[in-house]
């Protein structure tokens, strides 16, 4: 989170949130609250619904929790909240931000609900004292169907990633979620981006909703050096390998646009000893989840991921992102980028971009309203006109250990 900044909402306590909370924020070393949170905050406290504009990282999650968490009658054994979210990694992670906050002595009892897990411990989970679920669309349909959950006495209802959700085809499931739920209920949806369908999604199941629209730029972009390596598609491999040889990332995501395409650079790179794993939607939910935990852990240094499978993931010590296939729209980028430079550490972003990609780098520049620096790799042999690069090897390679010997590598990032 940000420094204590001289103003009247530079507390928790002034937003109207509870010591019983803030005590437990301290814990966490978060003592003042992101733009989002000093607009989201009061309004839910307050009751009203709300339309969070807010791109990844920052701090959109303790939003929602913070409000809600303040909702929870513990004297009532029915599920008061549910958050609704596009990715079972995703709900994972609310889920453990969550817990983060609790103790014993809250009282609070929360669930996590998606598919790849054991339906019947599911179950008798939810026949059991819970107050709040944390699902994906597929899974709590499942429920639903079965008669094993009742909505009936939620009071608050969160759509986390809602863009996300429509744009994976959640939006017939999600309609039939909200339709389960009370029609006194206080609904916050939030999203990077507001397309149609999700303005469409608030104004038939909201009622006269408060806009919250985080207009700053991105602390994640702020925070990460952007490169990109102008390459081919056939040595693109090659230079992937160089830069990551390189630059020895301690925690490294890299993207590929389909989950064949992650499947076969994960398998190439392992060969040649890397130290990697790959997370994509064909991976059973046991396998991602000991992947997560691996890369949280730093047992593994470089995960291959579709953006699907990354949305939303948060992870401490990320510090390097690589665009392998190239982002084909803004919020991509911004979302891929922004997995790294975050919480005030520094983070670097290189993208790797072929001849046949220059319109969508071209767009992404555009964007960003500024040109790229490029980095220059031997392998990648870039045009004779491209722009040469300024990039010199600037964190003192010989200290740092190398991608392809992680058992040399330390936890020092923590």
């Amino acid at each position: 989170m940000r420094k204590k900044e001289v103003n009247s909402l530079n507390e928790f306590t002034d937003l109207g949130i509870s010591t019983a909370w803030t005590s437990k924020l301290t814990e966490k070393h978060i003592e003042s609250p992101t733009p989002v949170q000093q607009e989201a905050i009061p309004l839910l406290l307050n009751g009203d619904d709300v339309i969070a504009q807010a791109k990844t990282g920052t701090g959109k999650t303790f939003a929602f929790l913070l409000p809600l968490l303040e909702k929870i009658n513990t004297e009532k054994n029915d599920i008061q909240g549910l958050i609704v979210t596009p990715t079972r990694e995703l709900a994972l992670q609310i889920t453990e931000e969550l817990r983060g906050l609790l103790s014993d002595e809250s009282g609070v009892h929360v669930l996590a609900a998606y598919g790849g897990q054991d339906v019947d411990q599911q179950i008798r989970r939810l026949n059991e004292h819970v107050h709040i679920v944390v699902a994906t669309p597929g899974r709590l349909l499942d429920h639903i169907r079965r008669g094993t959950v009742d909505l009936t006495d939620v009071s608050m209802l969160v759509l986390d990633e809602a863009d996300q959700m429509l744009h994976i085809g959640f939006l017939d499931e999600v309609e039939a979620i909200i339709r389960e739920t009370p029609f006194t209920r206080q609904t916050a949806l939030f999203s990077a981006t507001m397309p149609k369908e999700v303005r469409q999604l608030a104004k038939r199941y909201m009622r006269n909703p408060r806009s919250v629209h985080v207009r700053s730029k991105e602390v994640t972009v702020e925070q990460t050096k952007q490169f990109v390596v102008e390459t081919t598609d056939r040595r693109k491999q090659q230079a992937l390998c160089e830069v990551i040889d390189e630059v020895q990332p301690f925690l490294g995501i890299i993207f590929c646009r389909t989950k064949r395409r992650v499947s076969k650079l994960c398998d190439e790179l392992k060969a040649k000893g890397y130290n990697i794993d790959e997370l994509h939607g064909d991976l059973s939910q046991a396998k991602r989840e000991r992947v997560m935990k691996r890369f949280r852990d730093a047992e593994l240094h470089l995960l291959a991921a579709t953006d699907v499978a990354a949305r939303g993931l948060d992870v401490e010590g990320v510090t390097h992102v690589f665009n392998y296939d190239i982002p084909q729209d803004m919020e991509s980028y911004i979302h891929r980028i922004g997995r790294t430079g975050r919480a005030g550490e520094e983070g670097e972003a290189y993208t790797f971009a072929a001849l046949k990609d220059k319109d969508f780098l071209r767009l992404i520049e555009s964007g960003l309203g500024r040109t790229l620096e490029r980095k220059e790799v031997e392998s990648a042999a870039p045009p004779a006109e491209s722009v040469k690069s300024r990039t010199s090897n600037r964190r003192g390679q010989a200290d740092r250990p190398s991608a392809r010997q992680p058992q040399q590598r330390k936890k020092n990032r923590r």
